[in-house]
């Protein structure tokens, strides 16, 4: 069960240093033979080094990034990178930054994640609600105010994170996601548990 870093900076003229990363990675207990380094640019698909490293990443094994925009190019592809390393019993611990909370390998870092990967499938949803929106809009053609936005799976899973945690605006969760404090309740609970409109909308999904 080994430790394996990743690195990567964005530029390939020097004029950034790998030298923070290093030493964070190194810190945490990555051994210099295990860290893999591009220079690349976050939205680059080639990036040689990050393929080495996931396929040399074994069962038990964690990988460790400094921070979380090191690793994905956007969050789809993080989500989907981590998807694949859960699948192959692989964690991702990152060290600081604003994803320092996730770490696959506690109870607490895989919540966290689950609301990423849960907020990127929103995001997938609500752009394709919007270009509906938008289409039907201009089809009434001075019909003012959309229709307002359904309930969806991501939504629902989205709601169960958020709710969960005590700290949640609710006003300010509906809002989000374009459904009003009924919709919200009738599918889950203020403790986050799936009441039966969310258990019915997610069996059938």
């Amino acid at each position: 069960m080994a430790l394996i870093g990743y690195l990567r900076v964005s530029k390939t003229d020097g004029s950034q240093s790998t030298d923070l990363q290093y030493d964070a990675l190194i810190k945490a207990g990555v051994d210099p033979e295990h860290l893999y380094e591009d220079h690349a640019s976050g939205k680059k698909a080639d990036r040689p080094q990050l393929d080495a490293c996931l396929k040399a990443l074994r069962p038990g094994d964690t990988l460790l990034v400094w921070k979380i925009d090191r690793l994905g190019r956007n969050l789809h592809h993080l989500v989907n990178i981590v998807h694949d390393l859960t699948a192959r019993d692989v964690g991702l611990k990152v060290l600081t930054g604003q994803g320092a909370a996730v770490d696959t390998t506690s109870a607490q870092g895989k919540l966290v994640f689950g609301i990423f990967a849960a907020l990127a499938e929103f995001e997938r949803e609500l752009i394709s609600e919007r270009t509906k929106a938008g289409l039907e809009s201009a089809r009434a053609r001075g019909r003012t105010g959309g229709r307002p936005f359904k309930m969806t799976p991501a939504k629902v899973r989205l709601a169960m994170a958020s709710m969960g945690n005590p700290e949640t605006n609710v006003a300010a969760l509906c809002k989000e996601l374009g459904i009003t404090r009924q919709t919200l309740y009738r599918h889950v609970s203020p403790t986050g548990e799936l009441r039966d409109d969310g258990r019915k909308l997610l069996s059938n999904h």
